[in-house]
C-alpha cells in the first residue's frame, strides 16, 4: 500500500498542471517540475522567491486581490491571465488557487494550479472572430437567410428575417415567423415542396410571396442546399431568399412591351402583303410565295417573343417553323441534341427550315404518299461547332432548278453570309439534301 506521502509526492511530481505552495504573503515554497516546465524557472530559483515574479507591472494588483480572498478563506476559481516567464515572454495561463489550512484549520498558505492557456485563448479568440465574421455577413447580406436542422425545421434566421417581418427574434420563434409570412395562396405548396425536398435530401428551389412589416408582399426567390457532415449524412438545410419583385415587375413590363411591338410587326407585314397583292395583280403565284415567306418572319416573331427575344431551342425552332406541313402526304421526322440558339441564328435558320418546307409540299418528299422528310441538328461537347441538316427521301425525282431564285438565296446564301455557315445544298435526284455547318457562336448560353 503506498503511503500518503508518497502518493502525494508522486502527483506533485508527476502532474501536467503546474502546481505551486505559496504563503499566505506570496512566498513559494514548492515548485513542480510542470511549473519548471511552463514559467522556465527551476525550483532551486523560485523556491523562496516571491510569486510577484512571475506577474507583469500591470498585473501586480491580481496577487493583492488573490492573497486577500486566500486569507478570507475563500477559492479563486478558474480565471484567465498572463504571467511572465524566465524568457521573459508573456504567457496566456489559466489559474486556480485554493487556500491551504493546518490541522487546526488555520490557514497557512495557498496552492495554485496553472495551465497553460495559450492554444485555448488562441482558438476561443479564432471561434469569437469566426462568429462576429459570420454575423456581419448573415445579417448584412441583402437577403434574408435561414438555417434549419436535419428535418426542415427553422433554427435560425439572420437579422434581415426579422427586420422584414418587423419581429422581435426574442418573442418570435423561427417557426412562426416562417409560417407567418408565406401569402396564403402559396404557404400549402410552399411547405409541401420544400418538405418533399427535405424528405429526399435535395436542394430546393421555389418563388412565392413574403409579408412585409407594412403588410404588403413581395416575391422572392427561395434557395435551399442541404448540408452534409463528414459521413454524408444531412444535418441543416441552409437557405436564402432573395426579392426579385423589381425584377418580376420589369420583366412584366417588358414581356408586354415585347407583345406590343410583335403586334405593331404583324399589323406591318400584313400592310406589306396587302401593298404586295395591290402592286402585283394578276401575279396569284408570286403573291402566295410571298405571303408565305411573310408568314414565315410572323412564326419566327411569334417564337422570339415567347421566348423573351433570348435562346430559341432548336426543336421548337423546326416544330413551329414546319407546323403547317402536319397535314402533308409524306412524313417529317425531326430530333437532335439539346440546344438553343441565338435570336439572330433562330431567324435566319428559321426562315431557311420554312423555305425547304414550302418545296418539299409543293415539289418534294412531303408532295407524295410514302415521301420522308429526315431533319437533325448537333451540337458539339465543347459547344464550338452547331450543324443542322435537311434529307428528302421517297419524293418525285429532283429537277435542279435551271435559274438561281429567291428561295434559293434563303437557303443558301443568307446562311452563309448572315451567320458565316458553311452551306451543302444537294439537289440529288433522290430527294434534297440541305445542311448548315456552323461555329458555336449561334448557340446561346
Amino acid at each position: 500500500m503506498i503511503e500518503p506521502e508518497d502518493l502525494f509526492s508522486a502527483l506533485f511530481q508527476g502532474s501536467d498542471d503546474a502546481i505551486v505552495a505559496k504563503t499566505t504573503d506570496g512566498i513559494v515554497q514548492a515548485w513542480n517540475p510542470a511549473a519548471e516546465r511552463l514559467f522556465g524557472y527551476s525550483a532551486a530559483e523560485m523556491v523562496g522567491q516571491s510569486i510577484r515574479l512571475l506577474l507583469p507591472a500591470d498585473r501586480q494588483h491580481e496577487e493583492d486581490h488573490i492573497l486577500d480572498r486566500i486569507r478570507a478563506g475563500e477559492r479563486v476559481g478558474q480565471f484567465f491571465t498572463q504571467r511572465i516567464g524566465k524568457n521573459g515572454r508573456l504567457l496566456d495561463v489559466s489559474v486556480t488557487v485554493s487556500p491551504v489550512r493546518n490541522r487546526q484549520g488555520q490557514i497557512i498558505g495557498a496552492s495554485k494550479i496553472a495551465r497553460d492557456a495559450g492554444q485555448h485563448l488562441a482558438d476561443t479568440r479564432r471561434i469569437a472572430t469566426s462568429e462576429q465574421r459570420f454575423r456581419m455577413l448573415a445579417d448584412n447580406i441583402s437577403q434574408l437567410a435561414w438555417i434549419t436542422d436535419a428535418t426542415g425545421r427553422p433554427e435560425w434566421y439572420n437579422r434581415r428575417w426579422y427586420d422584414y417581418a418587423g419581429v422581435d427574434p426574442a418573442t418570435s420563434p423561427p417557426l412562426q415567423v416562417a409560417q407567418d409570412l408565406i401569402h396564403p395562396d402559396h404557404a400549402d405548396a410552399v411547405v409541401a415542396g420544400f418538405l418533399a425536398a427535405v424528405a429526399g435530401e435535395q436542394a430546393w428551389e421555389d418563388t412565392y410571396p413574403l409579408r412585409a412589416s407594412n403588410g404588403s408582399y413581395r416575391w422572392f426567390l427561395c434557395r435551399t442546399r442541404p448540408i452534409r457532415d463528414d459521413a454524408g449524412k444531412v444535418v441543416n438545410y441552409v437557405g436564402t431568399n432573395t426579392d426579385i419583385t423589381d425584377q418580376r415587375d420589369q420583366a412584366e413590363q417588358i414581356r408586354l412591351l415585347l407583345m406590343e411591338v410583335n403586334h405593331r410587326a404583324k399589323n406591318m407585314l400584313s400592310t406589306v402583303q396587302a401593298l404586295a397583292r395591290r402592286s402585283a395583280p394578276g401575279q396569284a403565284e408570286f403573291i402566295a410565295r410571298f405571303e408565305d415567306r411573310v408568314r414565315s418572319l410572323a412564326v419566327n416573331q411569334d417564337i422570339l417573343v415567347r421566348r423573351a427575344w433570348r435562346d430559341v431551342p432548336v426543336a421548337e425552332l423546326v416544330g413551329s417553323q414546319l407546323a403547317f406541313v402536319e397535314a402533308a402526304q409524306g412524313e417529317v421526322v425531326s430530333g437532335g441534341d439539346p440546344c438553343a440558339l441565338t435570336p439572330r441564328a433562330a431567324e435566319v435558320i428559321g426562315m431557311a427550315l420554312h423555305e425547304l418546307g414550302t418545296n418539299a409540299l409543293k415539289y418534294g418528299a412531303l408532295s407524295v404518299t410514302g415521301g420522308h422528310v429526315a431533319i437533325g441538328w448537333t451540337c458539339a461537347p465543347d459547344r464550338s461547332a452547331f450543324s443542322i441538316w435537311w434529307h428528302e427521301s421517297g419524293g418525285p425525282p429532283v429537277t435542279p432548278p435551271d435559274h438561281k431564285g429567291f428561295g434559293t438565296t434563303l437557303i443558301r446564301d443568307v446562311p452563309r453570309h448572315n451567320l458565316n455557315g458553311a452551306v451543302t445544298l444537294d439537289y440529288a435526284e433522290g430527294g434534297v439534301v440541305w445542311r448548315l455547318d456552323l461555329d458555336g457562336s449561334v448557340l446561346a448560353d
